[in-house]
């Protein structure tokens, strides 16, 4: 028999597969969506507590990390947050927006889901669920997929499949394996945006867990001010999750835990309460529970009044740079996104296609394009989605 033939077929029904589907069907072309999953967007329904995160009106460049951090430009200024605001207010979805631009929805994560869905419909997509990719073969014009039960053919074939963060929702390493066997290379993918755990060294840190607090977390020059969490196995919450994508194996995190104090403010506490006590300076800034462990760590004399400036000096420069050292990750199972992926210096910018092999293009977390927490990886998706969907 021979293959049924379509302009194009997009492997991967998540953000960005769905959005490059419903931009190409809507011009026209015959578009075949595959997922082996037996939904769509289920990244998209888990994110934001269920909310959906969906963009942020801070997007820019410098927000994401690639080997390339030029490459993103192209895509995400000719698709932006005001763009994909746009289609989410003509479809009636209510949002709201949290601290640091991010939007999300009123409502539920399955409008976004069933917005992206409507507008493929509108596009005349073919969507095919629970439905695994067998051989992939490419005769230099034409793609060849092995589905169930068929063959399917399409000069334009697109990798959306993502990387391999959140296995448990069926994520894994395929878009890796697809792209080096048409010999593009693959940066080295790590889990990101991930909690990181802590050694047995610094177990004190653990008898912390649910503590919350806001603080400036650093790996190497790059800091966050956000909430820090500890929890029985390290570190947490958004400043954290912020840093481990820059977090590199056997290098330091540090943590800036008074970062709304002037230097020499514990000397001058001194001066002002010398009765009080570190900790009880430090609970003015910090839950009862961290102050606590801190002080105990920095073991200076009960009150301030018997504590030298100099030893108050080295307390402070501490506590504005306490290092930890990370055993490592939760992995990708705790990870939102994976950094690295299929290369940049393979790809068009402009259209996501790959150089030396006409017709191949790659959008989404497949590539090494990785954003902040947020609502920046979305705003990749849609924005990568929609460039190659200009192309098919």
């Amino acid at each position: 028999m021979p293959p049924d033939m379509y302009d194009a077929i997009i492997l991967g029904a998540g953000a960005a597969g769905l959005m490059c589907a419903a931009a190409a069907g809507q011009r026209g072309r015959r578009i075949l969506l595959v997922d082996h999953a037996d939904a769509a967007g289920k990244k998209i329904l888990i994110s934001g507590g269920g909310r959906c995160n969906f963009t942020n009106t801070g997007t820019a460049p410098d927000r994401f990390l690639s080997a390339n951090p030029h490459f993103a430009k192209s895509a995400l200024g000719r698709y932006t947050p005001a763009d994909f605001l746009a289609l989410v207010e003509r479809h009636g979805i209510a949002w709201h927006e949290k601290t640091l631009g991010q939007l999300f929805c009123d409502g539920s994560a399955r409008q976004i889901v069933a917005m992206l869905l409507g507008e493929c419909e509108l596009g005349g997509v073919e969507l095919a669920l629970s439905t695994p990719v067998g051989d992939v073969d490419h005769d230099g014009t034409h793609f060849a997929l092995s589905l169930p039960w068929r063959t399917v053919s399409a000069p334009r074939l697109v990798i959306a499949t993502g990387g391999p963060s959140i296995p448990k929702l069926g994520a894994t390493g395929f878009a890796y394996d697809l792209a080096r066997r048409f010999g593009l290379k693959v940066v080295e993918p790590r889990p990101a945006l991930v909690p990181l755990v802590l050694g047995a060294d610094e177990a004190l840190f653990r008898t912390l867990s649910g503590v919350a607090a806001e603080v400036v977390a650093r790996a190497g020059k790059t800091r966050f001010r956000e909430a820090a969490l500890f929890t029985h196995r390290g570190l947490s919450g958004p400043a954290i999750l912020q840093v481990s994508s820059y977090w590199r194996p056997r290098e330091p995190i540090a943590i800036d835990f008074a970062p709304d104090t002037a230097t020499g403010w514990l000397a001058a506490a001194k001066r002002a309460h010398p009765r009080s006590t570190l900790r009880r300076q430090l609970a003015r800034h910090l839950p009862d529970r961290l102050a606590e462990a801190l002080a105990d760590r920095l073991a200076l004399p009960a009150e301030l009044a018997n504590t030298p400036d100099r030893a108050l000096d080295q307390a402070e420069r501490r506590l504005a740079d306490w290092p930890f050292a990370p055993t490592g990750t939760e992995g990708y199972a705790k990870a939102e996104v994976t950094v690295g992926g299929i290369s940049t210096a393979d790809l068009s910018s402009q259209t996501l296609e790959a150089r030396r092999v006409p017709g191949l293009h790659a959008i989404g977390e497949a590539v090494d394009v990785t954003g902040w927490l947020g609502g920046y990886n979305f705003q990749w998706a849609w924005a990568s989605g929609w460039a190659a969907g200009q192309a098919l």
